[in-house]
């Protein structure tokens, strides 16, 4: 069973969302504005928030912005357009995953066990950490060390990271990272992963000309190894 947060406005929208979803085990709150998801958010600590876009009070990715300012807490943002552009930018403001409305419960519920799954929602405390050279990726804790200090990364850059890590000494393609971690069913948009893989390189302390442990194939994707 999940605890999560329903931030919907409409009114037959958010009751049948919240009968579907309590059909289907999991505990659910609900609120109808952006400043009332926003308190409950941060009072309750929900597994998932499933966030609207057109709210009364502030429009949804302002309030998905405020949220990842505060929380790392997986969002689910349901919008009704499906330009890709607009799912990209979504993902860059911190959404987890998207559904598109109109959608069934039986959707939301399928995109919500994934995105759990991903987050690593249940996953064991004694889970091994991976280690690449001097890089230790803790996918229980979330935590990244280089030789000993603390890396400080946004979600998006550990799950890339993390996904890689899992692949080390493997070339990943970016229509991979695009699946996989951002979860777009779609080949397009690299420029996303190029921008990402870049703020992880800086963080790892190197470049795309002077790469230690992130190598970029050209026209293939990227592999994660230990320094040479």
């Amino acid at each position: 069973m999940a605890r999560l947060l329903l931030i919907e406005d409409d009114p037959a929208i958010r009751t049948t969302l919240l009968r579907a979803l309590r059909e289907r085990g999991h505990a659910v709150a609900a609120a109808a504005a952006a400043m009332e998801g926003l308190q409950t958010a941060l009072a309750e600590r929900p597994d998932l928030i499933v966030l609207d876009l057109g709210l009364p009070d502030l429009d949804g990715r302002e309030l998905l912005r405020m949220l990842r300012a505060v929380s790392r807490i997986p969002v689910i943002v349901a919008t009704a357009r499906d330009e890709e552009s607009e799912m990209v930018r979504l993902l860059d403001a911190g959404a987890d995953d998207y559904v598109v409305k109109p959608f069934t419960a039986a959707q939301l519920d399928a995109r919500i066990r994934a995105v759990l799954r991903r987050d690593g929602t249940g996953l064991s405390e004694t889970a091994p950490a991976i280690e690449v050279g001097g890089l230790r990726i803790d996918q229980a804790a979330r935590t990244v060390t280089l030789d000993g200090t603390t890396v400080e990364l946004t979600p998006r850059e550990f799950d890339l990271l993390h996904h890689l890590a899992l692949r080390a000494g493997q070339v990943v393609t970016k229509r991979e990272l695009l699946s996989e971690v951002w979860q777009v069913p779609y080949g397009g948009a690299d420029k996303t992963v190029d921008v990402h893989l870049s703020w992880l390189r800086r963080k790892l302390g190197e470049t795309a000309q002077e790469p230690r442990y992130l190598h970029t194939v050209r026209g293939v994707g990227v592999k994660l190894s230990e320094p040479a």
